[in-house]
């Protein structure tokens, strides 16, 4: 077995073994529970869209906007990706 590294369809790296025989991939239980940790907190933040006019609001949760220290002045950057969007404070 030889540590190696991949990337989730959904962009997450992992860490795990692959067989040099058989090429198949094994977690550990310590790579599985450090996988499924990135995913709770991927998905920790799901939130509605809602109607603004013309136009779709965003409500930021509080825990993201002092984090990235946030404020109703503050600007962001919106990046179209090819399976999404990626928000970036402009400070």
């Amino acid at each position: 077995m030889t540590p190696a590294e991949g990337t989730m369809p959904d962009g997450i790296p992992y860490t795990y073994y692959r067989c040099k025989n058989c090429r198949n991939e094994i977690l550990n239980m310590t790579q599985l529970h450090a996988l499924a940790e990135k995913y709770r907190v991927l998905k920790k933040y799901h939130v509605k869209l809602s109607s603004w006019g013309a136009s779709l609001g965003l409500r930021i949760p509080k825990a993201l906007a002092a984090k990235y220290r946030l404020t109703k002045e503050s600007e962001i950057i919106l990046i179209e990706e090819k399976d999404g969007l990626k928000i970036i404070p402009a400070h």
